[in-house]
């Protein structure tokens, strides 16, 4: 061949060279396609180059532009990029821009996310959001922070563990009161022996209470003494809460009976009914009318003792009710009770106290029952032992 034609060959080559070159670079630049221009602020590049890669699901989908730097502090800096117009069918108006790096020490590159369905197509020249890139240097902080905390955890984890040793050699050498009961058989053995001696004490002093309960309750029934507890109206202390509430409704009652002490008990300091009939009046209109519940409610004046005034109360109480629902024809679970003790207004009749029976609509809510709300609070302790009131009435007058 000729000096000519390899001159010629040459030649041809190296255009082919450059042509391909120019093509490869040109598509990867967007040259020869169809783009647009979408742009995002940023407080700092940290390292992203005009001619970086932008990408779209990990995806090259475009170019860096340019990056603008702001004319005045306080402003950010904007970065222009090409992307490719296929990206309009997933970039939307809530996409988000953020410069990521490839690998630990690669190369910085613009990333954007997919946007969601239904949002708005961006169009060329848009500003979208930013997300601030993570800096190498403050992830090396963060990264040298956790180291430091670690290694002060290892120390103390070291530390506690040479305590522990410490504390396990003095017991297995019989130190302290925990190494001489392990070592000292004798000691084990005597204070075991203490243990259940102590626990049959008080089983014998259990056993002691109930008994003086049941011969309690025996007296109450002897013929003998049996009139002086009916005399004040007590005989089982757990009917006194059995309907006894809590305390009164926040309504307003839709008719109410009021009564003096003196004219329906026999004595200041009795539950015994003497004058019943003079309670025909509430029980006729509980067993003829429509109504919620209705609240026995017995006040005592403020002469006397508190907790006895309060026993008195809620036995009065339990009385009237039970004379209520064995003559007059309602549902007695609408009937509650309520002893209220000494009140300043009840001190009518020389301190013997008023009664009082409030009727309430339909609809207005029952406070709770106060035995329910004991249950409630022993079952915390001792859920197998009821609570009982202290003392109650019998219902029967004399």
């Amino acid at each position: 061949m000729s000096r000519a034609a390899r001159l010629g060959a040459f030649i041809i080559a190296s255009l082919a060279i450059l042509s391909i070159g120019v093509f490869i670079i040109g598509s990867k630049q967007y040259l020869f396609s169809s783009t647009y221009q979408l742009k995002a602020r940023f407080d700092n590049v940290v390292g992203l180059d005009a001619g970086g890669d932008v990408r779209v699901g990990g995806v090259h989908s475009g170019t860096v532009r340019t990056i603008v730097l702001p004319h005045k502090p306080g402003e950010k800096v904007i970065v222009v990029m090409d992307l490719d117009n296929a990206t309009h069918e997933i970039i939307k108006q809530d996409s988000v821009a953020s410069i990521e790096t490839e690998g630990l020490l690669g190369n910085q590159y613009l990333a954007i996310s997919f946007g969601s369905a239904g949002k708005a197509d961006v169009w060329d020249g848009d500003l979208i959001a930013s997300r601030p890139p993570l800096e190498m240097a403050d992830l090396l902080n963060k990264m040298s922070g956790i180291m430091d905390s670690s290694q002060q955890a290892i120390q103390n984890a070291t530390r506690a563990t040479a305590n522990l040793a410490s504390i396990s050699a003095k017991i297995d050498g019989g130190q302290g009161t925990a190494g001489a009961l392990i070592n000292d058989k004798q000691l084990y053995t005597n204070l075991e022996q203490t243990t259940d001696a102590m626990h049959t004490t008080m089983v014998q002093a259990q056993a002691g209470v109930t008994d003086f309960k049941e011969n309690m309750e025996a007296l109450k029934h002897n013929f003998l003494l049996r009139g002086y507890f009916k005399n004040r109206g007590y005989d089982d202390s757990a009917d006194l809460a059995k309907d006894e509430i809590e305390r009164l409704p926040s309504g307003t009652p839709i008719k109410k009976f009021t009564y003096a002490a003196k004219q329906l008990f026999d004595k200041q300091d009795s539950a015994k009914l003497k004058n019943q009939k003079s309670l025909n009046d509430g029980g006729e209109f509980l067993a003829g009318n429509q109504f919620g519940f209705a609240v026995v409610v017995a006040s005592a004046g403020m002469e006397g003792d508190t907790q006895k005034d309060l026993v008195l109360t809620q036995s009065r109480a339990m009385v009237i009710r039970e004379y209520l629902v064995e003559n007059f024809g309602f549902d007695d679970s609408q009937l509650k009770t309520l002893g209220m003790g000494k009140q300043a207004g009840a001190s009518s009749d020389a301190g013997w106290g008023t009664v009082e029976i409030l009727i309430y609509p339909a609809g207005t809510e029952i406070p709770a029952n106060k035995q329910t709300q004991a249950g409630a609070a022993s079952s915390k302790t001792t859920p197998e032992q009821p609570v009982q009131a202290s003392a109650t009435a019998t219902s029967k007058s004399q």
